[in-house]
């Protein structure tokens, strides 16, 4: 018999709602986040800060655009989200799928492990690199915040 008081028994009464507080915690984070961004336009200056590396070289970064991709993707606008930073809306739907298999775990009692070999986080790396790279020379214009 295990003695241990952190560990939850799947068949526990109160058991899925305690797996389930850190999932739900999270979402609640992210939605109120994205429901700021949505009610506050990034597309109005003041409101937010000025991205450094853009301020300081010109340079887009891989996140520049990434609030107003979070605010028409808030709004339903997917063309105008992709417009902004592609990689920031492939990032809110990588979120999104995470999310729910984190929560299918946690219905089931199972922790979830995220194990990333070596080769895919490389690789992770590199395309944001080729992107960051991409969005600033002429011809990847279509990249442009």
């Amino acid at each position: 018999m295990n003695t241990d008081s952190r560990e939850v028994a799947p068949g526990r009464a109160g058991a899925l709602p305690r797996r389930l507080a850190v999932p739900a915690g999270v979402l609640a984070a992210v939605t109120g986040a994205f429901a700021y961004v949505a009610a506050v336009d990034p597309n109005e200056p003041g409101h937010y800060p000025v991205c450094p590396l853009l301020h300081l070289t010109g340079l887009y970064c891989p996140g520049c655009g990434g609030l107003r991709a979070a605010h028409a993707f808030a709004h339903g606008d997917l063309a105008t989200a992709l417009t902004a930073n592609a990689l920031a809306v492939g990032a809110f739907l990588g979120f999104a799928a995470v999310w729910t298999v984190w929560v299918v775990h946690a219905v089931r009692g199972r922790p979830l492990r995220l194990v990333l070999a070596p080769v895919a986080l490389w690789s992770l790396g590199a395309f944001v690199l080729v992107f960051t790279v991409v969005r600033n020379l002429p011809f990847g214009g279509w990249l442009h915040p």
